[in-house]
């Protein structure tokens, strides 16, 4: 065992920009404390690629998380939000760790790709299904009579308050308690926690919203006295962020555009319409303001990229060199990658009339979209007292009846803020604090690749070859 290991904790506070640290006086104290730098993201931009490149130090031509999801050609399905570990390829910070200190313990609160993981302690959301179709919150520990320790303290894990209409404040309460839970009982080494609050509010109203401001307000509320008894613990704090929300308010369907020139293909089952990537030509998985774009023949490749590349919101293609260039030549990327406007997002929606839309559309259904879609973060105004029926839905779901949720609006022009590109704007982009001052020299921001080396240095270990 080394004998000046220090713990770390890794705070991964999803959307936090210096923009936002204007509000957050307990977070920039770290900095203050110890260091603040830049930290210069990957693209694309969203949570599983940036993750996976922090964890490994490797570009996303490497550990192969090209996006939150991707086609699995050899399913021929599109699938987003998978959970297992081993689908992250390169060397993960723990196991790095072990080489020279094989005692080492790490704790995952909450960060993706955590189910298999070779770490101590996990835990990570997962719903309860059941067989007539209900849908239960959840999570999932390792080990599992991890589950009952914390959920006999902080209640059932609020799965409907960490993503959709009523995303909000109690999700992340939930995931700080579990982690000083952890951190005090088990004493990990290093503690990843991850912190989705301000991935709510930028989207739905814009990073430059009094609502926004009023939540980074309330997360800093929530992480001081966590932060604080970390420090004294005698913990290195670490506060970054993935990405940082920028407004955006133009939504590209690119899905439409491929469907209309006669390359995307639907199958129809009771009157809705379901994307076929079996028999397309072209279709797009689109995430945020990036988008990957899979072409079947190689032949229609340019014809692709002429109606792609046209489409209003597209700031630019990427073709195989782009892709090399940008660390995104993976099997797993599309043909093309389009790049959006630094205001613009790309849609998922793949149907031409609203009424042929299947019925997952309009619910929050994140593992059956074939792409992102934010505006599962609002409520659909266009159905009258939506709230309340939602309410009635559940109620008649605990009751044993089944139900369909229609909160999901189809129109998402409510949707203003959004991720994926690099950033544009430095006050919107992602940042890096410490508690304590930079063992390494000086120096103004951190490429998201040097990211692992940086928390070994913190932990008092060495990065050494495998």
């Amino acid at each position: 065992m080394t004998t000046d290991r220090h713990r770390v904790v890794v705070l991964d506070i999803v959307g936090l920009t210096p923009n936002l640290l204007r509000h957050m006086p307990a977070v920039a104290a770290l900095g203050e404390r110890g260091f603040r730098a830049r930290l210069d993201t990957v693209l694309p931009a969203v949570t599983c690629t940036v993750q996976s490149t922090l964890l490994t130090g490797e570009l996303p031509s490497v550990h192969g998380a090209v996006g939150n999801g991707w086609y699995f050609r050899d399913l021929g399905e599109v699938l987003l939000w998978r959970q297992h570990n081993a689908l992250v390829g390169g060397e993960k910070i723990w196991e790095t760790a072990r080489r020279s200190d094989p005692d080492y313990k790490v704790a995952n609160v909450c960060w993706w790709y955590a189910m298999g993981a070779d770490v101590d302690w996990t835990v990570t959301p997962r719903p309860v299904y059941y067989s007539d179709g209900r849908k239960e919150p959840d999570c999932y520990t390792w080990p599992p009579t991890l589950h009952t320790e914390l959920t006999d303290r902080l209640g059932p894990f609020p799965l409907f308050t960490y993503w959709g209409p009523n995303a909000g404040m109690p999700s992340t309460q939930w995931i700080l308690g579990a982690a000083r839970q952890i951190f005090d009982e088990q004493q990990p080494d290093l503690t990843l926690v991850y912190v989705p609050h301000l991935d709510y509010e930028p989207q739905r109203s814009g990073p430059d919203s009094p609502a926004t401001a009023r939540a980074a307000r309330q997360l800093d509320d929530a992480l001081r006295p966590l932060m604080d008894h970390f420090v004294r613990e005698g913990a290195t704090v670490v506060a970054l962020s993935e990405y940082g929300i920028a407004p955006a308010s133009r939504p590209v369907d690119i899905n439409r555009a491929l469907r209309r020139a006669g390359l995307l293909q639907v199958h129809t089952q009771d009157g809705m319409e379901y994307l076929d990537p079996w028999t397309s030509r072209a279709f797009a998985v689109a995430d945020h303001q990036i988008a990957h774009v899979y072409v079947r023949d190689p032949a229609d490749t340019e014809k692709v990229a002429k109606i792609v590349g046209e489409l209003d919101g597209v700031e630019r293609l990427l073709d195989a060199d782009g892709k090399a260039a940008h660390g995104l030549d993976h099997e797993r990327s599309g043909e093309l990658v389009a790049i959006a406007d630094p205001d613009a997002w790309f849609t998922y929606y793949y149907w031409l009339d609203d009424e042929r839309a299947p019925d997952f559309a309009r619910q929050v259904e994140i593992h059956r979209k074939p792409g992102y879609d934010p505006a599962e973060l609002l409520y659909d105004d266009s159905v009258p007292a939506v709230k309340l029926r939602a309410v009635g839905s559940v109620l008649r779901k605990k009751s044993g009846f089944r139900y369909r949720i229609r909160t999901v609006p189809l129109d998402p022009s409510g949707v203003s803020g959004s991720h994926g590109r690099l950033p544009d704007d430095p006050d919107h982009g992602p940042v890096l604090l410490c508690s304590r001052p930079n063992p390494e020299p000086a120096r103004d921001a951190y490429a998201a690749t040097e990211v692992k080396s940086l928390l070994l240095t913190l932990a008092g270990l060495k990065e050494t070859s495998a």
